[in-house]
């Protein structure tokens, strides 16, 4: 699978929205470290580091939401390479939202620290 968003928790609410139908409120934002991949599940590749960090994020504008602050960086248990999140409604647990692939991969060795400082979520295209 191509990373993007999971089909039960984002795509189907989404679009039954366009039905009136409401879709369960997004408690929070969390992101995962992925060292490829995360797959249909966000569960594929995980990063040794198993703690999610909370993302705030600006209104929507221009059919995007940018990330605003991060909760903390992640520390690193081992040595690997960073090259994808995943982003869940939960700090553990909870339903898995979207994945996305980092810009450049990061190689990390244990105890460096890693923060993210770009996310975008945007629609596309939009009507002009």
């Amino acid at each position: 699978m191509a990373v993007g968003i999971s089909v039960a928790n984002v795509s189907h609410p989404t679009l039954n929205w366009l039905r009136g139908v409401s879709p369960p409120p997004v408690p929070g934002l969390y992101v995962k470290l992925h060292t490829g991949d995360p797959g249909a599940a966000g569960a594929g590749a995980p990063s040794a580091v198993t703690a999610r960090m909370q993302a705030t994020m600006a209104a929507a504008s221009g059919g995007q939401i940018a990330l605003l602050s991060m909760s903390g960086p992640w520390t690193m248990t081992a040595t690997e390479t960073i090259s994808h999140i995943s982003v869940w409604d939960a700090a553990s647990g909870g339903n898995f939202l979207f994945s996305g692939v980092l810009t450049t991969p990061r190689p990390v060795a244990n105890g460096d620290t890693l923060t993210l400082i770009t996310l975008v979520v945007a629609h596309a295209p939009l009507a002009a």
